[in-house]
């Protein structure tokens, strides 16, 4: 049977980190890379075979797919091949066989990379990482502009200016990374964040974003945040799990 481990006929928004649709036979493996991905907060969706994979793509919006070689009735190759003569949705194929054939075959049927089982987790992450941004370049959104400010509560952050205001309309001081760590958390607002999850979107930001660093730094925004005194009004710790920002936030362009 397929694990569904998001629908994506469910009513939730797509968050930043983007849908992935992986297909492939192992039960076992499709488990544990769609709870890997899901920890660093892609949404995941998995099946079996091919027509799980049709009737995926046929009911949800996906940013990139993942794909067994060697599946039962019709090959990864098939459905990558049918699926690029329509789309140009990112493919990562994977597969057991480390021969040259294999992999010319996968890559000429239309993938955009390939990924040799066993892998190590952390490659595989980078990979699609590295995928989805040259993707999201080559494809920008159509009509986006990125925001210049962004208010919560009665909060102003201007991102031009890297300046937060707070009600009363005193400008609050912030270091680097307690700045960096905010805007992590308002492009995700009432999303858990676990530390691996900040540490993975905050890393190109801080310098050494250390579990233990993080938890310093989020201590002090927080104290920042709070005031007004209400404590923890915005950044609340999800006990056994990591960090969420509670919204709603508004975004506004210059």
């Amino acid at each position: 049977m397929d694990e569904v481990f998001s629908d994506p006929t469910a009513e939730r928004r797509r968050d930043d980190f983007g849908h992935i649709l992986l297909v492939d036979d192992d039960a076992q493996l499709r488990l544990l890379v769609a709870r890997f991905l899901e920890r660093y907060g892609f949404l995941v969706t998995s099946v079996e075979d091919g027509p799980g994979a049709r009737e995926s793509l046929e009911r949800g919006v996906f940013d990139l797919v993942v794909l067994d070689v060697m599946l039962p009735g019709m090959t990864g190759i098939e459905i990558c091949r049918e699926l690029r003569a329509t789309s140009n949705l990112p493919i990562i194929m994977l597969t057991a066989r480390s021969d040259e054939i294999s992999r010319i075959a996968g890559l000429e049927g239309g993938a955009d990379d390939y990924v040799t089982k066993p892998f190590n987790p952390r490659e595989f992450l980078a990979r699609v990482r590295s995928l989805l941004r040259r993707a999201r370049l080559n494809n920008p959104a159509s009509g986006k502009t990125q925001p210049s400010r962004a208010t919560f509560g009665q909060w102003s952050l201007d991102f031009l200016r890297r300046e937060l205001v707070s009600p009363q309309g005193a400008l609050i001081d912030l270091s680097t990374g307690e700045y960096d760590l905010l805007v992590v958390f308002i492009e995700h607002p009432n999303k858990v964040l676990s530390r691996d999850a900040l540490m993975e979107l905050a890393k190109a930001r801080m310098p050494d974003p250390l579990d233990r660093a993080i938890d310093v730094q989020i201590s002090r925004l927080r104290k920042k945040l709070d005031l007004n005194g209400e404590p923890g009004q915005f950044i609340k710790t999800v006990r056994g799990t990591g960090y969420m920002f509670a919204g709603p936030v508004t975004f506004e362009s210059a």
